[in-house]
């Protein structure tokens, strides 16, 4: 579990591509995309995050849902269990300065500084991962789910990174993105996939930290 927690921050890394330029189309969808995004306060999405590694032989699905509010870096990630979607298992919480990694079943928060390095992605900007340090062309339009999409493949400016490539599918009609499929360069991909968003949804005021008094017998290991 705390390896899916793991990918989930590191999306953005990969591998580059030969893409020269970057493709005019593209940044004209990725702008409406960005436009979209930034015109909500909090946004909440609940996700499926498949995972296909053949060479391993391992095929998995996972659910989850995000809850964020971009402009001032928050953040909250709960995993859920595959056999019974109502059931958290993990839920990462940041309130832009500190993370609480929270794994239930253990009864354990470890509670760490926001990391702000370049090489770390902060699932608040998750919608918008591309901004900065990707090269990206439109490669056409296709069905996914019945929705209509445009399609989008992204490749980093940093050659070290470990995935080699990010495929955007944008609701053509929303102009939101539908789906994330990254491309390991051991051969394994993952997709994430958006099954339902909600533009600023009423929530708890604290949903963005870990209250103590809110977890009975709880530890929480502070490792700042």
């Amino acid at each position: 579990m705390r390896k899916l927690i793991l990918i989930l921050l590191l999306v953005a890394g990969s591998t580059q591509l030969s893409f020269a330029q970057k493709d005019v189309e593209a940044k004209k969808i990725l702008n409406a995309v960005t436009l979209k995004y930034k015109s909500y306060n909090l946004i909440k999405a609940d996700f499926t995050f498949l995972l296909d590694d053949q060479q391993a032989q391992v095929k998995s699905t996972q659910f989850g849902t995000l809850v964020t509010q971009p402009k001032l870096n928050k953040f909250k990630v709960t995993i859920y269990d595959p056999t019974n979607k109502t059931t958290a298992l993990q839920e990462i919480i940041s309130d832009g300065k500190s993370q609480w990694t929270y794994v239930i079943k253990d009864k354990e928060a470890e509670l760490n500084d926001v990391d702000h390095s370049e090489d770390n992605l902060n699932p608040a900007q998750l919608f918008t991962i591309y901004e900065h340090g990707y090269k990206y062309v439109y490669t056409g339009d296709d069905m996914i789910d019945g929705v209509k999409c445009q399609i989008i493949d992204l490749s980093p400016d940093d050659a070290k990174k470990v995935f080699f490539k990010i495929r955007l599918a944008i609701d053509k009609s929303k102009k939101l993105i539908h789906s994330a499929l990254i491309f390991d360069k051991n051969g394994a991909r993952y997709t994430y996939t958006i099954r339902t968003l909600t533009p600023n949804p009423k929530l708890p005021e604290n949903i963005f930290s870990f209250e103590k008094k809110d977890h009975p017998g709880v530890e929480v290991v502070d490792l700042r």
